[in-house]
Parts: C-alpha cells; sequence; structure tokens
C-alpha cells in the first residue's frame, strides 16, 4: 500500500484488534489502508462513539457532553495562542462534535462554523449552543459548493487528522475552503514521541478503526507543504480529561490482557468527574499559513 504522505512502498508491522497498522520504508508514517468502500465514519462515529466509547470494547467517551468544560477551555486556550498569529476572522472547525470547542472560540471573538458528521452532536451545537453547525464530513464535496472556495480565514482540525479515511481528499477540500494567507491550526498524537516509543503497540492511540494515521509533526508539515502550506509554529498543547474518561480509556486497553481487572482496581478509586492533567509528552499542535499565490 503506498504511503499517504510520501507515496512510498509500506509494510505491516504488527495488528492491532485486527487491522493491519503499516508503515511507510521512507518517512515512517503508519496508517490503516481501510478499503475505498468502507463506510467509515457511519461505521465508527454514531452515537455509540460519544456515549458509550471505551466501554463496550471500543474507543470513544462514556460521555462527551460531560466534558463541556474542559473543551471549552481548550478552546478558550488556542484563540490566546492564535491572536500572536492572526487577527480575529471565520473560523471552521472541523471534527466538531458537539461544538465546544468552537464555542470557547467565539466566545473570544471568532466567527464560527462546525463541521462534524455525528447529526445529534451536530444538533446540540445548534439547539444548545447557538453555534452555526454543518452536519456532513470534509470528505465531501458539497462542503466547497455549500461554504464557498476561500471561505475561511482559519481551519481547525483538533484531534482529526488522524481519523480521515480519505486523507488527501479531506485535506484537499480544506485547503480550498481557506483564502490565501488563512492558516490550519492541527492537533494530533505523536507517533514519534517517548511515550509511542516506550510502549509500542501498546501505545494507548493505536485504536483502529477509530484512528487511523499516526503522525510526526515533521509528517504534518510534509503533507500539508503538498496542498501549499507552511508551518508557523508549533509546540504541545495543555490536555485535561476526567476522571470517567480516563477510566474507560484503561478499561479499553486492558481488555483482555492478563490481570486487567486486578490492574485497573487501583484506577476505580478516581471520582468520575475530577478533572485529571494529561502528560502531553506524545501530543502536538502545529500552526500552518497557506502560500499566497505569485
Amino acid at each position: 500500500m503506498p504511503c499517504p504522505i510520501c507515496g512510498a512502498r509500506t509494510r505491516c508491522v504488527f495488528v492491532k484488534d485486527g487491522y493491519p497498522i503499516h508503515e511507510c520504508i521512507a518517512c515512517h508514517h503508519r496508517h490503516v489502508p481501510l478499503p475505498p468502500h468502507t463506510n467509515h465514519i457511519a461505521a465508527v462515529y454514531g452515537d455509540h462513539y460519544f456515549q458509550a466509547g471505551g466501554g463496550q470494547g471500543s474507543a470513544g467517551y462514556p460521555d462527551y457532553l460531560a466534558e463541556a468544560d474542559l473543551l471549552q477551555a481548550h478552546g478558550w486556550r488556542y484563540a490566546e495562542l492564535l491572536q500572536r498569529f492572526m487577527p480575529l476572522g471565520t473560523v471552521l472547525d472541523v471534527g466538531a462534535a458537539a461544538g465546544f470547542i468552537l464555542q470557547g472560540l467565539v466566545e473570544r471573538g471568532w466567527r464560527g462554523v462546525g463541521l462534524e458528521p455525528n447529526g445529534t452532536m451536530s444538533a446540540y451545537g445548534h439547539t444548545k449552543l447557538g453555534l452555526t453547525m454543518v452536519t456532513g464530513a470534509l470528505e465531501d464535496a458539497q462542503i466547497i459548493k455549500n461554504a464557498g472556495r476561500g471561505a475561511f480565514d482559519l481551519v481547525t482540525m483538533i484531534q482529526v487528522i488522524a481519523h480521515f479515511q480519505d486523507l488527501h481528499r479531506a485535506l484537499t477540500h480544506a485547503a480550498n475552503l481557506t483564502r490565501e494567507g488563512g492558516f490550519w491550526l492541527i492537533e494530533s498524537w505523536d507517533r514519534t514521541s517517548w511515550p509511542a516509543w516506550l510502549l509500542g503497540r501498546h501505545w494507548h492511540e493505536y485504536s483502529p478503526p477509530s484512528v487511523l494515521h499516526w503522525f510526526s509533526p515533521a509528517g504534518v508539515a510534509e503533507l500539508t507543504s503538498q496542498l501549499g502550506f507552511v508551518e508557523v509554529a508549533r509546540g504541545r498543547p495543555q490536555k485535561r480529561l476526567k476522571g470517567a474518561h480516563a477510566k474507560s480509556l484503561l478499561r479499553y486497553k486492558l481488555q483482555g490482557l492478563p490481570l486487567a481487572t486486578l490492574l485497573a482496581l487501583p484506577f476505580a478509586l478516581i471520582p468520575d468527574r475530577l478533572t485529571l492533567p494529561y502528560p502531553n509528552f506524545d501530543l502536538f499542535w502545529i500552526l500552518l499559513q497557506k502560500k499566497l499565490s505569485v
């Protein structure tokens, strides 16, 4: 299978939950090569992903809506970061879910649209938060027709790029929706981090079919350069999660392992509503700008 970043040959390095994890022999990007006809979004990102994920043998959220305050604060932090590089303007938040991060950006002065394939989450953002939400996927060409080329000063993809089935199609559409001189803000997990290296195939982010790509910051910079973007800055985001989410992820990762119940016992004492800091060693954000035409 060709690498989605550089086009070189890939090889299967291990199998996770029945899915082959391929690694590029040149740039070392890792991905799951799904057949093109697979209805990935409908199969993975139904309501169960946001309400029962991690508790029924799959990755996701035990209660996504319970993380509203944490995600809204994440939007505030990114708004503070962005003001160092650009003026306020229009933003498209891809994979917005219920719109909490977008809400944080809007509260700091951005004019925003959320794009979310899950209809329940999209409706929540519209009816409960008063946000402009579009139900759909970035891979859908109709998005460009409805919004118009160059409609946005900023496109955010916070924990989204690793989930695209058709990576080049999605990013090409994002590029068309971004004005010349506009920006992309991408947050993802770093496959070259020391936690990923230390844990190997047991790293928590190896969770197909929800996650399909495992990037490095350099890999994102290389991929986006093919679409006319240049790196402006990069760093590590702050991340927090609720105790219930942390325990759900742990249950999902320990399932099937010897002594899994015993290993999980100490974590059962964590209150569900307790806010926990996540060590950000395997996270990164990268800010990119679309080059002006000559």
